[in-house]
């Protein structure tokens, strides 16, 4: 890890209440005191802190930029979305899928069967629909609680190719001629378990290479077909 990348986790570590001292987070990224200023100084050029009589702060834009730049310097993303909020993890993992070319909703909701319902993210890229349950966990998920997240996403992703065709103005892959909505579950750890009756359960860490293997295997996964008519799911009971 480069200097300012260490300098950005140890701001990210230290500015959970928005603040915290330059002398501090100098201490805490073990930096030559003059380096660390020099770094700092950077960050408050590009925008990314505020410098204020020796003390760093940082609102929740502004982390979430930080993070991203970290990240764009080669940080680790667990290590990075491990020092985000559950809602910092969400808008991180809004940024990798961008990154990989998806168009991105997060906190997509809908009407369907006289509910509301919500989805931390829908990602889409032509044919795949990703519909993503974040879970900014610390530590893995057991059996029990898996059976439940993994259920509870299937019945959300069903609920949304339902509504599918209702939503056009709202999201990109309800104009397609042809989308598989394919549900999964995203954790900060990697999980014990891979796959949960056939919906994807991916860390972080594994992201990347997840999305770029999805157009392969995505068939076999559980997912919902949609062609301008009703929904067909395949791989569903």
């Amino acid at each position: 890890m480069d200097i300012e990348s260490k300098l950005i986790i140890s701001v990210l570590k230290l500015t959970r209440n928005a603040c915290a001292s330059t002398e501090i987070v100098t201490k805490d990224s073990k930096i030559a005191s003059s380096l660390a200023q020099s770094y700092l100084k950077r960050l408050q050029d590009r925008g990314l802190i505020n410098l204020r009589s020796k003390i760093v702060e940082v609102d929740s834009l502004k982390r979430l930029k930080l993070a991203v730049h970290a990240i764009h310097l080669g940080a680790d993303l667990q290590r990075v979305s491990s020092l985000l909020d559950w809602k910092e993890f969400e808008s991180i993992a809004g940024v990798a899928f961008s990154r990989m070319g998806y168009s991105v909703n997060e906190n997509f909701r809908f009407k369907h069967s006289r509910r509301m319902w919500e989805i931390d993210i829908v990602a889409c890229r032509k044919p795949i629909a990703i519909c993503v349950d974040c879970k900014r966990w610390r530590r893995g998920m057991y059996p029990s609680a898996t059976k439940r997240i993994v259920e509870e996403q299937v019945a959300r992703t069903s609920a949304l190719a339902e509504s599918l065709l209702r939503l056009v103005d709202k999201i990109e892959c309800a104009s397609w001629r042809r989308v598989k909505l394919v549900p999964a579950v995203l954790s900060l750890v990697t999980p014990r378990f891979r796959f949960y009756d056939n919906v994807p359960i991916v860390s972080v860490l594994q992201l990347r290479d997840f999305l770029s293997q999805l157009p392969a295997y995505a068939d076999s996964l559980r997912h919902f077909s949609m062609m301008n008519l009703p929904y067909q799911c395949n791989g569903c009971s």
